[in-house]
């Protein structure tokens, strides 16, 4: 039986979750990849802050810490930011740790910096938790790039802003209100921004757009625009002429080559992809050469959702090492 250390970085909702998981699926995931794995180090603020039923002695606010861990095999991020959390990964990865991040703003813009250094020194880069929350998107993705090519991805990327439009129209509530209630479920944050303004999903839409063509647009050039200015009345107009509001992220590749983007608001009927996602799902449609369109649904967001994918790209890498493959 093979034994491996990882570590957390950040102990809010993600990982907290991770940590669950870990704790709840080590005998099962003794079975299933012959691997036990023990959470060796926690990265947090506060240390003296009580956390139930985690040993204190596994916290610490120093990544030095971290770094010294013998035999450390992976390192899950769940903290906010481009900064430390790059950092961090970077250094992981040169002590010869693989890792897995759920930090979309981090990861929209060192991704690909992160991916190619881990190649250099023989480790894997897990993000499926950075797009889409519990919507396997960047896995599927992967399979069919094998062998396909994808040209346009459109996408409903930011539960929220899909809660709040959701809201409007079934319950007949202004933007206002419909936010308000966002925010008592803690489907929203204190400060909204990021989510009503489409800075979220575009964010995640750089990331698909890397991983699909190779590259991004210049963020510069992308259009993006929230749904504040959405009211009523036109949700109700449009759901008189059997139309919806999405907030749709989408991007596609020209035969030149070039990388077309924007965020915003949309009007779609019954026959588009996306019509039926309501509440804080997410969905990503994906056109492709050889399948046609393919659209994947889930939750976009919460504590297991995005923590259950760190922990099941963690098995993916395990599954890979243990392959052998014959001369």
């Amino acid at each position: 039986m093979t034994a491996v250390k990882v570590a957390i970085l950040g102990f809010g909702t993600v990982g907290e979750g991770i940590f669950n998981i870990l704790k709840e699926k080590r005998k099962q995931l003794k079975e299933t990849l012959g691997v036990d794995i023990e959470v060796a180090k926690i990265l947090v603020h506060n240390v003296s802050k009580e956390r139930e039923g985690v040993d204190a002695s596994l916290l610490t606010n120093r990544f030095e810490d971290i770094l010294a861990l013998p035999q450390l095999d992976v390192v899950f991020e769940a903290i906010v930011g481009e900064e430390p959390a790059y950092g961090y990964l970077d250094a992981a990865i040169e002590k010869g740790a693989h890792v897995i991040t759920a930090n979309k703003v981090m990861f929209a813009k060192f991704g690909q910096a992160l991916q190619e250094k881990a190649k250099k020194y023989g480790v894997q880069v897990g993000f499926e938790a950075t797009t889409a929350g519990g919507v396997p998107v960047i896995k599927t993705m992967e399979t069919i790039l094998r062998v396909n090519d994808v040209v346009h991805i459109q996408g409903i990327l930011n539960g929220t802003s899909n809660y709040i439009l959701t809201q409007m129209r079934t319950e007949g509530i202004s933007f206002e209100t419909a936010l308000k209630n966002a925010q008592d479920l803690g489907y929203a944050e204190a400060d909204p921004y990021n989510d009503i303004s489409g800075q979220d999903a575009f964010k995640k839409l750089m990331i698909l757009s890397a991983l699909a063509f190779g590259k991004q647009p210049n963020w510069e050039d992308v259009k993006v625009v929230g749904i504040s200015e959405i009211t009523l009345e036109q949700v109700q107009q449009a759901d008189a002429n059997g139309q919806r509001y999405r907030h749709i992220a989408e991007v596609s590749i020209d035969e030149n080559g070039k990388i077309h983007a924007e965020i915003g608001p949309q009007l779609v009927d019954a026959a588009h992809p996306l019509y039926a996602i309501d509440g804080v799902d997410n969905a990503v449609a994906l056109d492709t050469n050889y399948i046609g369109k393919i659209t994947l649904v889930g939750p976009g967001a919460g504590m297991y959702p995005t923590a259950s994918v760190m922990v099941e790209d963690y098995a993916s890498m395990l599954s890979k090492q243990s392959v052998v493959v014959p001369v």
